[in-house]
């Protein structure tokens, strides 16, 4: 039996048709991916079936006694109280059993009847009982261990709601729906306020969830680890498809291509029974055969290929080649009053690294990039850009700072406006900003729109380092995965901040963990990173529990990994792409020190070549025509050293590239 059923549901906003008398039904346990480009719906659909709005025709049907959670992007409010309080008031009946068991036991004490006494007494134990059963399941001790999980410090339980920012709000009242465990479970992106740690805790949680689900995420592994069904918003209508997110787009393309290939026959067959039509039309012979084909034709029904969703296609133009160190970070302090961010850290990233910032919300992972954009100052220490080295910055914040009066076009052409307006159109027509659209005030356009329009700012003036900050955070899946295809093919270097697992894994070559005030260093992507630490925290759970002293934290770690197959699938994979790491590392390291040497011998040859051109152009070096004739030769070797390494360097550079 269905917990839900809509029949017939339609809605729009003004003009554009989102669901036209479209028909589904969710089943016990069911997991729904709901996929679709920005404003296609996917949020105006959770919200018909929270019950927060109406649909303009149709009905939807609840099984009695169904409870819907639901966790918007956006929260408005939440319980007032402590933060332990208001989760679990999220869950109502708490109040009322106490309230009947306080007055069942003033009945009870001014009771005189044995009878009534005994009855009184079976009614209280009952009620007892419930909230006995109500504690357990819902009680203090589960909404802290839940809150724990989402990365609430024991420390923050008796803090007062209304004093955390919106993304530790935004986690509380995900707490509260874990703790209310409804029947259906409506999440709309709900990993764009976790980070690493949460988000590796809640994707192991949402696994366990017994109950039904549906889910939007722009993470196409966590899609793919939690559904085992897709909703999506085609051009023909609301489609449903067996499977994960990869298993739909196989589905989808093999369905493209047959209605291709039937297109394709279907308009041959027509175009020889057109031309039979064409000859034979006026030959009296022929009528009853023509007039037959006619109606053929005018029977049969035409197939037509569909229509794809528009979607964000681009490419990060060709860079100038920076110096081999890109940033140098020596031994920099910041701290926000007494919390003390970074503490004598020192780093390097280097041409071509693509490096992922990670770590727990509030360890300065935003601050990092800032620091280096210089939209904060240091506490102390230096950050330095190297040779040639010219920076971009893409963050969240940067979207409310476009001028909400310009349209689209003033707003990226105000960047380059020695331009020509084609150039530009061309890169906003590339972010779904055609003929019209580029016309529209920045005031109107919503929030994955604003974010398009930043990441069109970064195309316009060429860079060879990116620093970005969430970027995927208000995009839609496919654009996601469109931004990470071009990331991968961008010539510069990386620096980026994300909680999207499988954005880091396609780009990341190396990992930045903030960490009480210092940066640990991995190189790999984040799997490989995670199942390190994995590895790590088991042996050390082996030497503690040898010793006898730490057996409870080994045993309650050993529980949770016995938590299903599903997870130890997880590890394996883990252990495999770490282990294809190590053994990719070690096929690298010597083409790379192959590569650094050729690397500094063309430094220090260009070096020198820059002086001895200086030399060259003082018209006093011709006065000793012997000293004049020894730095032309010395120019001219140099330059035949150098046109034999270029190639050289190139090789290896495409060598390393191959191997990576």
């Amino acid at each position: 039996m269905s917990i839900v059923t809509a029949e017939q549901l339609s809605i729009s906003f003004g003009k554009k048709q989102i669901l036209d008398e479209e028909s589904f039904a969710i089943q016990p346990g069911d997991r729904v991916g709901l996929i679709g480009p920005n404003g296609s719906g996917k949020s105006t659909l959770m919200r018909l079936l929270a019950q927060e709005r109406e649909p303009d025709g149709g009905e939807i049907h609840f099984a009695r006694g169904v409870k819907v959670g639901y966790l918007p992007q956006d929260i408005l409010a939440l319980p007032p109280g402590t933060l332990v309080d208001s989760v679990r008031s999220v869950v109502p009946g708490s109040d009322e059993l106490r309230a009947s068991i306080a007055m069942l036991e003033a009945d009870l004490a001014s009771a005189e009847e044995d009878e009534v006494r005994i009855e009184l007494g079976e009614r209280l134990a009952d009620l007892h009982t419930r909230l006995a059963d109500f504690e357990e399941r819902y009680g203090r001790h589960r909404a802290e261990s839940i809150l724990a999980g989402l990365g609430f410090a024991e420390a923050e339980f008796e803090r007062d709601i209304t004093t955390f920012s919106g993304g530790w709000k935004m986690r509380a009242a995900l707490a509260g729906l874990l703790l209310l465990e409804p029947d259906l479970l409506l999440l709309d992106e709900p990993t764009n306020h976790l980070d690493i740690p949460s988000l590796t805790w809640f994707d192991q949680f949402l696994r366990r969830f017994p109950k039904a689900l549906l889910l939007i995420s722009h993470d196409r592994e966590f899609l793919n680890r939690q559904i085992r069904r897709v909703m999506t918003f085609e051009p023909e209508g609301l489609r449903s498809y067996p499977g994960d997110y990869d298993s739909y787009r196989r589905q989808r393309a093999e369905e493209e291509l047959n209605l291709e290939i039937r297109a394709r026959r279907q308009a041959e067959e027509r175009a020889v029974t057109q031309r039979f039509i064409d000859r034979f039309r006026y030959k009296a012979t022929k009528a009853r055969q023509v007039q037959s084909r006619i109606k053929q034709l005018e029977r049969s029904e035409v197939i037509e290929v569909r229509d794809h969703h528009s979607t964000v296609r681009f490419r990060f133009p060709e860079v100038t080649r920076s110096g081999r160190e890109v940033i140098r970070i020596d031994q920099i302090d910041k701290r926000f009053g007494d919390k003390v961010i970074y503490q004598s850290v020192t780093k390097t990233l280097e041409r071509g690294d693509r490096v992922a910032i990670i770590g727990v919300n509030g360890a300065g992972k935003t601050t990092l990039l800032k620091l280096i954009a210089k939209e904060l100052t240091l506490d102390g220490g230096s950050i330095t850009l190297g040779h040639n080295v010219q920076p971009a910055y893409y963050a969240q914040h940067h979207t409310e700072q476009l001028d909400r009066e310009r349209t689209v076009l003033e707003e990226v052409w105000s960047l380059v406006p020695d331009k020509p307006q084609s150039a530009v159109r061309s890169v906003l027509g590339s972010f779904l900003f055609q003929g019209d659209d580029v016309d529209k005030k920045i005031a109107v356009l919503s929030g994955g729109e604003r974010a398009r329009v930043a990441l069109a700012r970064l195309l316009v003036i060429p860079s060879n380092l990116i620093l970005m900050d969430e970027p995927t955070n208000h995009l839609d899946l496919d654009s996601s995965e469109k931004l990470a295809e071009a990331l991968k093919e961008y010539g510069g270097t990386l620096l980026f901040v994300s909680h999207n697992r499988s954005f880091i894994n396609q780009l990341a070559t190396k990992i930045w963990d903030v960490q009480k005030g210092h940066i640990v260093e991995w190189s790999g992507n984040l799997d490989a990173y995670l199942y390190h630490l994995e590895q790590s925290a088991q042996r050390s759970d082996l030497i503690a529990d040898s010793t006898g002293s730490v057996r409870g934290k080994a045993a309650g770690r050993a529980d949770s990994a016995s938590a299903g197959r599903a997870e130890e699938s997880d590890k394996d994979r883990r252990r495999m792409k770490a282990q294809e790491r190590e053994a990719r590392a070690l096929r690298i390291r010597p083409v790379k020190q192959q590569l650094e040497t050729v690397e500094q011998q063309i430094t220090a040859l260009e070096q020198e070549k820059g002086e001895l051109e200086k030399t060259l152009s003082s018209p006093t070096l011709y006065s000793d025509p012997q000293k004049a004739k020894q730095v032309q030769q010395r120019f001219a070797d140099i330059q035949k050293q150098l046109e034999a390494m270029y190639p050289r360097w190139e090789s290896l550079q495409a060598e390393l590239e191959s191997l990576s």
